[in-house]
């Protein structure tokens, strides 16, 4: 099982990336910054169609994502443990500051997007794993799978026997975070990106804060 602490700084984590792939899902009229099996088959139906404009979007988003992805892990990997989750989530606070200051200056969405596409990627680096559960994730995928697989093996004996429903928590905060994006742009169009870029912010001054002591710098 994994400690509630740590579940719930990955559950507000969660929660937080599916607030901006709703917002991101709205103003790129279908497409996501972190849904990345959403955009591949977009990408794969769009090459199939020979709608380009789809083609290079959706491509451009998953080249993105994983470009972060390299990039955040790296730079976690370069810090250490001290100080890799306030590394990490720094790249994730700069790709909302520029996001918003792409769409302040007049870019078009799918230029701006591609920022938080790439922070989205970098943000999968900033928890280690602890437990059983994939902590502060952008996707869910196989997280809803494990939940199912982990309860099957409860009904057996063979895991402990609440242990699926931290994978369904999970999942359920990146559905309560979307809920969250759509009702915020709803409100007040892509200024609510605000709100997540707030809650990465108050990460990373909390990793400084209160970073590893005990390990070697």
């Amino acid at each position: 099982m994994t400690p509630t602490p740590q579940l719930s700084l990955g559950l507000l984590l969660t929660a937080s990336a599916g607030f901006a792939d709703v917002v991101s899902f709205i103003e790129l009229g279908g497409h996501f910054t972190s849904f990345v099996s959403g955009n591949t088959t977009q990408l794969g139906d769009a090459l199939a169609q020979g709608t380009w404009s789809v083609a290079l979007l959706t491509g451009a988003l998953v080249s993105l994502f994983f470009a972060g992805s390299v990039l955040g892990s790296f730079v976690g990997l370069l810090s250490g443990p001290r100080w890799g989750s306030s590394a990490v989530t720094a790249l994730v606070v700069a790709s909302f500051a520029a996001t918003m200051t792409g769409a302040a200056l007049g870019s078009a969405p799918g230029q701006f997007m591609l920022f938080l596409a790439a922070g989205a990627g970098a943000q999968n680096a900033i928890l280690p794993s602890t437990g059983s559960v994939r902590l502060g994730t952008t996707f869910v995928t196989g997280t809803l799978f494990a939940a199912g697989q982990d309860l099957a093996r409860a009904l057996r004996g063979l895991a402990p026997p609440w242990r699926w429903a931290q994978h369904l928590l999970v999942w359920s905060s990146l559905l309560l975070g979307g809920l969250l994006g759509g009702i915020g742009y709803a409100g007040i169009g892509l200024y609510a990106l605000l709100v997540p870029a707030l809650v990465y912010l108050g990460f990373f001054i909390a990793f400084v804060l209160h970073r590893p002591t005990n390990v070697m710098p």
